[in-house]
């Protein structure tokens, strides 16, 4: 096979991390608590950064280039820094630095939010909305990253991957061209055409790559679905599926990642570095270096170009025993046994 047959063999890999703040309990706990901020994506520990710090020297370590979700509507409660600073520091390593909106933010915008707690419940939805207001909150997102200097986005991942179609016609107006907006076994969207398990997908002009929802268990006829993460997958499981999705001959398979993922704890006060979703980063780091001949990690920035979907939507499993590990894997690591 020549080289340039293998590399269209090969199976694109998008490592994508959610790069988010934490409303901390704020709409709880008005009077006590407010949201929690850097901590949320560095997650330092005894002075070492074990979300964030940790993420990009596992990604250096094996050169791989990753793509980061960074969340811009928080600018209402903490103005445009400190993100502004993290998505530099994130883009000066030679990362993709993307778009990601979680409208619950926009609560801080009026400054007697604490009453109107008594009275409203804050929502995070982006489906259910019209083109309008979609409109008005990608443009208010996209801005906040051209303040901070960072490239215009030509992808967006909504907040809780709530997504409906108009979701992807307000992309069109605003010029995002790439989405990675959907992950069943997080939210299953009311249109049945939205619903992928996989694949590249065309959806009003905009290149859609779900992120992978795959099946773990098949019990008595029922299958259980789960979305391709760290914390909710173990290496075994995510190796099985990269093998799996190489096998037959998928175009493309998305991870889902937080930061705060890599620690466990109070973000306000004892907090440790979560060592078995660190290994499982690491070991996946390298087996994707090591296997360079089947995958190509890749970035959303690169996905823009693209004129053409390439459609696949089968449901890969994983062995039964793989499952299972991970389910007792993170039961003792809940419990630090391991």
């Amino acid at each position: 096979m020549s080289a340039s047959a293998a590399a269209r063999a090969r199976t694109r890999v998008y490592l994508t991390i959610d790069t988010e703040f934490s409303i901390g309990g704020a709409f709880e706990a008005p009077a006590e608590r407010e949201p929690i901020g850097a901590q949320n994506v560095l997650c330092d520990v005894q002075g070492r950064s074990e979300g964030l710090g940790f993420m990009l020297d596992a990604f250096a370590a094996s050169d791989l280039r990753a793509t980061f979700f960074v969340e811009a509507l928080q600018t209402a409660w903490f103005g445009d820094e400190p993100m502004g600073a993290l998505a530099r520091r994130i883009a000066a390593a030679g990362h993709d630095v993307q778009l990601h909106l979680h409208p619950v933010w926009t609560w801080f915008d009026r400054a007697d939010w604490r009453e109107r707690l008594k009275t409203e419940t804050p929502n995070d939805r982006m489906h259910g909305c019209s083109v309008e207001q979609l409109v008005e909150r990608m443009q208010r997102g996209m801005a906040a990253l051209q303040r901070w200097g960072i490239a215009r986005p030509v992808a967006l991942r909504t907040g809780n991957l709530m997504v409906d179609r108009n979701v992807y016609k307000a992309m069109a107006e605003v010029g995002l061209r790439v989405a990675s907006n959907v992950a069943r076994a997080v939210f299953e969207p009311a249109e049945e055409a939205l619903r992928f398990n996989a694949g590249v997908h065309a959806i009003e002009g905009i290149i859609e790559l779900p992120v992978l929802t795959y099946a773990d268990l098949r019990l008595g006829g029922r299958t259980h679905r789960k979305v391709l993460t760290i914390t909710g997958s173990s290496f075994a499981e995510t190796r099985a599926l990269l093998e799996r999705a190489h096998r037959a001959g998928a175009p493309a398979v998305v991870l889902l990642t937080h930061c705060h993922e890599f620690v466990k704890g109070d973000m306000r006060g004892a907090l440790a570095a979560n060592r078995v979703n660190q290994r499982r980063l690491t070991a996946l780091c390298r087996y994707l270096r090591d296997a360079d001949d089947r995958y190509e990690v890749t970035t959303m920035d690169r996905v823009a170009g693209a004129t053409t979907a390439a459609t696949s939507d089968a449901l890969l499993g994983v062995p039964v025993h793989a499952a299972l590990w991970r389910i007792a894997q993170n039961k003792l690591n809940d419990l630090n046994v391991i």
